[in-house]
């Protein structure tokens, strides 16, 4: 199995961050102009969704228990080395912690050495550093992303 963990704490309310992560205008901001779309209800399709309308990732609402736990089914779409991984799984969770809130995302694969892991790890620092300012500052800092050619 191969696993990324990030962990980090936002001066801002669980509600408040995970109406960040479950709006597409909000997540447009710190997401690369990117979105999720999905009602976030177990069983629900889930994609991201590139700027121009093309699908990113795909999978499925595994649990949804607003505003503590999100669990999605989680497979690449646009990179053909990633997509043959298969489905991996990505977990969020909100806890509490004074004025912060505790954001820890774990993302995992059945697999040794995943290059979908590889990928996320890269992805997930710049994505939820780009949040917390957000949420903190009310704007996000420049922050470069280099995509794949599709």
């Amino acid at each position: 199995m191969s696993q990324f963990v990030y962990v980090t704490y936002i001066r801002a309310t669980p509600e408040k961050i995970w109406e960040a992560f479950t709006t597409p205008q909000f997540q447009r901001k710190f997401w690369f102009g990117m979105h999720q779309d999905s009602d976030f209800r177990k069983g629900s399709p889930w994609r991201i969704v590139f700027e121009d309308g093309r699908t990113a990732d795909s999978g499925e609402i595994m649990e949804s228990d607003p505003p503590h736990r999100l669990a999605i089914k989680w497979r690449n779409e646009f990179r053909p080395e990633l997509r043959e991984e298969g489905y991996g799984h990505c977990l969020m969770t909100l806890e509490e912690d004074g004025e912060t809130t505790k954001l820890t995302i774990t993302h995992s694969i059945e697999r040794e050495n995943s290059k979908l892991i590889e990928a996320v790890s890269g992805g997930w620092p710049k994505i939820l550093s780009a949040l917390k300012s957000l949420l903190e500052t009310g704007s996000v800092p420049p922050i470069t992303h280099q995509r794949a050619k599709v």
